[in-house]
């Protein structure tokens, strides 16, 4: 049974071997000239303001979640689209109800000024 799986470790430590070679070669062959502005942290090609400590406001990562939550709705919403007719009245109501939910949490976090940007 054991040899049946030797090709796929063959292959595995095939891809190892690779992948730490180009890394290796890459170092070795490519050129390595640093100076002051190729080691300065890339803001944007602006100068940099503050340090990398700098804490963000809660909001931006309350949007984020929201974000995230209203995409994930949408991803949902395909399959239903697309089998729509095979789900019938059944899936029709569930989707319904699905996006009420959604719906009321929107219009909690809207009335809440979580979509405020200050």
């Amino acid at each position: 049974m054991l040899e049946s799986y030797l090709p796929i470790l063959v292959l595995i430590g095939i891809a190892f071997a690779f992948a730490l070679a180009v890394v290796v070669l890459s170092r070795l062959v490519g050129p390595n000239k640093p100076n002051d502005i190729k080691l300065a942290p890339y803001e944007c090609g602006m100068p940099l303001i503050g340090t990398a400590q700098d804490r963000f406001s809660i909001k931006f990562y309350i949007i984020a979640m929201l974000f995230i939550l209203f995409d994930i709705e949408a991803v949902f919403l395909y399959p239903w689209a697309v089998m729509y007719k095979r789900l019938g009245i059944f899936g029709f109501v569930e989707m319904g109800v699905f996006i009420i939910i959604l719906l009321v949490g929107f219009a909690y976090v809207w009335k809440k000024g979580a979509l405020e940007w200050e």
